[in-house]
């Protein structure tokens, strides 16, 4: 099929855009699925190419600078949809190439029902990319922990369990043991040990930059009242899905983060399985650690609102499936702080399950 020029494209209700490094594929449909549009652009070309265009639905997938081409098309009068991947995936024809994925990503995006990833703001891609930093920092921290306990077994020295335990013994274990640790084993491990206090550093100033700004923001800190969550959770959710406006309920949001079963249901039977781990695992792993300091302290489960639900649930599950089902409360809860604007109050009349 001929494609038309950008000159006779007065027709496009949709444009599929494959987004790359330094190339943008475009693919444009009309109102009755025929393409109109095949081009390719260079990045910095695409807000001058998108002002010659008819104002449209622009799909794109879920990726670096989707957010921010989002922004950008909006405010030229766009309709942008970023689309998760394994949405588009269906949609993909033939052998893979740029421009048969930006047509993926544009039939994708004509599908009326179709879910969307929510528009992140500037300040929701800051507060995530602290998260991010995060993340890899402690990755980092525990791998050098990890190399230094190996060599010092190497040498047929163990230490017990913990990074605490670790680091307030390293420094005599290198001077009671310098009989069994060669200099140049010496001074590899204090090298690692250097690296291991330089990332500590670092963790403790981006995790204080967390902590007041789950302080100064407002849904952070009405997260924040919800027991068991602190600043790291809730600027989490906050940098995640903002107020939570792409969800109908909380259970949606529970979803999402994959704290609910997977489903093999079919001929009317319902299966359920384990947890279906989807969406932000990041975010599910911080609602699991929550839920797990919840449960070590059953005394306070009543003070809190949770004795009731939460008794019954210890009594008939194992620990670790209480935990990600107290983690589905939490996030369900947290969903209804946001879409609401309110605080956490505790109801000892009503279980946590009504939620």
């Amino acid at each position: 099929m001929k494609s038309k020029t950008l000159g006779d494209t007065d027709e496009i209700t949709v444009i599929g855009v494959d987004i790359g490094k330094e190339t943008f594929h475009l693919v444009g449909f009309d109102h009755a699925g025929e393409r109109v549009l095949r081009k390719k652009i260079k990045r910095l070309a695409l807000k001058a190419t998108f002002e010659k265009l008819p104002r449209c639905v622009v799909g794109m997938e879920a990726c670096m600078s989707a957010h921010f081409v989002s922004r950008m098309l909006r405010e030229l009068g766009f309709e942008p949809r970023i689309i998760p991947a394994i949405y588009v995936k269906p949609f993909n024809k033939g052998q893979k190439n740029d421009y048969n994925d930006a047509e993926a990503i544009a039939e994708a995006a004509m599908r009326p029902n179709l879910r969307t990833v929510a528009e992140k703001s500037q300040d929701q891609l800051d507060l995530q990319a602290l998260h991010r930093v995060r993340s890899r920092l402690v990755a980092r921290r525990t791998a050098t922990i990890n190399q230094i306990r190996a060599f010092l077994i190497e040498q047929g020295i163990t230490v017990r369990a913990g990074r605490h335990a670790l680091q307030s013994s390293f420094e005599a274990i290198l001077e009671n043991r310098r009989a069994e640790i060669s200099p140049r084993m010496r001074t590899t491990l204090l090298g690692l040990y250097g690296d291991w206090l330089w990332v500590d550093e670092r963790i403790k100033a981006i995790s204080s930059e967390i902590e007041e700004i789950g302080r100064s923001e407002e849904n952070s800190a009405n997260i924040m009242t919800i027991p068991g969550i602190g600043p790291l959770i809730s600027t989490a959710i906050v940098a995640a899905i903002g107020q939570g406006d792409v969800f109908d309920r909380g259970r949606d949001f529970a979803a999402w983060v994959g704290l609910v079963p997977r489903q093999f249901s079919t001929g009317g039977r319902t299966i359920l399985g384990r947890i279906s781990k989807r969406g932000n695992g990041y975010l599910r792993m911080l609602l699991v650690q929550a839920a797990n300091v919840i449960l070590m302290r059953p005394h306070r489960w009543d003070a809190l609102g949770f004795e009731p639900w939460l008794r019954g649930a210890v009594d008939r599950m194992p620990h670790n499936k209480a935990a990600v089902a107290l983690a589905n409360k939490l996030a369900r809860t947290a969903w209804s702080v946001l879409h609401y604007g309110s605080t956490y109050e505790p109801n000892r009349n009503k279980p946590l399950g009504a939620i």
